[in-house]
């Protein structure tokens, strides 16, 4: 799931600027509660190792296109988070996927006839910097600090999520259980307010299944991952209500001091 740096950056990353203690000697990385690079996200991708946490909060799809993403929803309109506010503050407690807590740090390619991954920064989040407060990211010998081995073990984790992750939907993909995803919600007196454009795991073919296969999936964990996204599409409608409670369902005009 790392990404070069280029143009097609990455959800949240607006550059990608390679660390290194030449040019970041003195640099820190500062701690904030508030993740405003959220603050008007609906969907973030997660990865399979999150789907025990995750299913408990939101709602878990998968993109659409022939390489599918997880996600969890926050929102089920684009621009709409019923977690966070318009200035990155958690209103409702919920799980912060990985994927977020790692910005603005990101394993990245450097050239695209390397594999080689370097951890890098976003500069323009405001979050790492020459500044008086936070982890120094290079001691005075201009060797990475504890946090930075840190930030790098955490980033070197997610991809390797990411690996179990695609692994995942390539079975998904193998035995043809991904299909286009539709959810339709009433309110009273309102047509239904339907939701497409995701994937989900049809569940006629899955019941289909041949036994020893999914004896296989039981045994090496896919099978459980599989009932916790599809457990978790019960949500929906409470991700529905959270909107229209917060004026930001469809049709809705959201309060003044929304």
């Amino acid at each position: 799931m790392a990404s070069a740096p280029n143009d097609n950056l990455p959800l949240f990353y607006k550059t990608l600027v390679p660390l290194n203690s030449n040019q970041h000697a003195n640099f820190r990385a500062k701690p904030t509660d508030k993740a405003l690079w959220l603050a008007n996200e609906h969907a973030v991708p997660i990865t399979v190792e999150e789907f025990p946490m995750a299913q408990r909060f939101f709602p878990i799809v998968f993109s659409s296109g022939p390489n599918p993403v997880p996600l969890a929803l926050m929102g089920l309109n684009e621009g709409v988070n019923t977690f966070f506010d318009a200035e990155g503050g958690m209103t409702t407690e919920c799980y912060v996927p990985a994927y977020v807590r790692r910005y603005p740090f990101l394993l990245a390619k450097l050239s695209s006839d390397s594999d080689h991954l370097s951890l890098c920064f976003d500069a323009s989040s405001g979050l790492v910097g020459e500044f008086e407060d936070g982890e120094r990211l290079f001691n005075e010998e201009a060797q990475p600090t504890e946090a930075t081995q840190n930030i790098l073990r955490f980033n070197e984790n997610f991809e390797q999520a990411g690996m179990k992750t695609k692994a995942f939907i390539d079975e998904l993909k193998k035995a043809d259980l991904l299909m286009d995803g539709e959810v339709s919600i009433t309110r009273e007196n309102e047509p239904p307010y339907v939701y497409r454009g995701f994937q989900m795991v049809n569940q006629d073919k899955l019941r289909d299944v041949r036994g020893d296969q999914l004896r296989s999936w039981n045994q090496s964990g896919l099978l459980p991952l599989v009932f916790a996204h599809l457990f978790s599409l019960t949500l929906m409608r409470d991700i529905f209500s959270k909107q229209a409670a917060l004026g930001k369902a469809p049709g809705q005009k959201a309060p003044a001091n929304a």
